[in-house]
């Protein structure tokens, strides 16, 4: 638990030895460590350089532990003003760099990494560098790391980052591929399935993304895209995609289950008289709604179908049959 402050496992237990005594001679703590006595006082010099135990004054080869709540804050408090000095530097060294990258040239914005073990490298740093999000369309051939060697997806989860995946339906039938995918939804990222996803991609926090180059029988090759049109075009592809795929769940005895998505009946009633012309307070007192749960259903028929506005909502309403084309008389 100390070794943050710079204290490995003898060390630590020296230390924890001393505490627990107050003081000991090199040979009694030893015997209490079940170690020989030149490590034992290896770890008593170590402690002494951070100022966690002392040499008695008045009994020469005598050593006394530091007061814990003294000694450990001051190495705790520097450590934090350490932590501090790395943060800042860590910000003007981005500044720096986006400074530099608003002249960069076209080929500074993309990087192409060759190799598996520097593809599955960058892989995982894109991930654990995540702050926010992870997206990832993944299909069911990895190039370089599979779903099971992706431990950098469960530290990012563990720190607090959202994923939202979408893999093809064939790694529903890879012999991992049911375990991988509770463990993600047990860890409450948000899982879809398609059919067939176009490519394999990740992307994270909507500014760097990675796309393989290259397909099986050749060295595996990656792109890695920076803030760009091409970033932009990659994070539509998969909102595209997102919408379109069916949502993962677990349902009894642990099996995943497919969700459907798509409006309930009460959606589809705001929608046909939305569409009859009736305003949304109409609507609201027609089907004993309240005026804000019909806005509230209308933005997330939106939000389902990925429009901006109403008349976008009502063409796409019809091109999905959620609502029929009345004849005129």
């Amino acid at each position: 638990m100390l070794g943050a402050i710079g204290l490995d496992e003898i060390q630590e237990s020296a230390y924890r030895a001393l505490v627990a005594v107050g003081a000991a001679e090199v040979s009694d703590l030893a015997h209490r460590l079940a170690l020989p006595e030149p490590d034992t006082e290896r770890a008593l010099r170590r402690l002494e350089q951070h100022g966690l135990a002392a040499q008695s004054s008045a009994r020469p080869g005598r050593w006394v532990a530091a007061p814990p709540g003294v000694a450990l804050g001051a190495l705790l408090t520097q450590q934090r003003h350490e932590l501090d000095q790395a943060e800042l530097a860590a910000v003007l060294l981005a500044e720096e760099y986006r400074a530099e990258a608003t002249d960069s040239a076209v080929h500074d914005l993309v990087e192409v990494v060759t190799g598996a073990s520097a593809v599955a490298h960058r892989f995982h740093q894109l991930q654990l560098g995540a702050a926010r999000e992870v997206c990832a369309l993944v299909t069911g051939k990895p190039i370089a790391v599979s779903g099971m060697e992706n431990e950098s997806e469960e530290q990012a989860a563990a720190r607090g980052v959202s994923f939202r995946v979408v893999i093809e339906r064939e790694v529903l039938s890879l012999p991992s591929g049911i375990t991988e995918l509770a463990a993600s939804l047990n860890r409450d990222e948000q899982c879809r399935v398609v059919d067939r996803v176009p490519t394999k991609l990740v992307i994270a926090d909507t500014a760097l993304a990675m796309v393989p180059l290259t397909g099986r029988g050749v060295e595996p090759a990656a792109l890695v895209v920076h803030a760009s049109g091409l970033l932009e075009s990659l994070m539509g592809l998969f909102e595209a995609v997102w919408r379109e795929a069916m949502p993962l769940r677990i349902g009894e005895h642990g099996r995943l289950e497919e969700e459907s998505i798509g409006p309930d009946t009460t959606d589809l009633e705001v929608l046909s008289l939305l569409l009859a012309g009736l305003t949304d307070a109409s609507v609201a007192k027609q089907l004993d709604l309240g005026l804000r749960t019909v806005q509230r259903r209308v933005k997330g028929l939106m939000e389902l179908t990925g429009v901006s506005t109403r008349l976008q909502l009502g063409w796409h309403a019809y091109e999905r049959g959620w609502v029929s084309r009345t004849p005129r008389a």
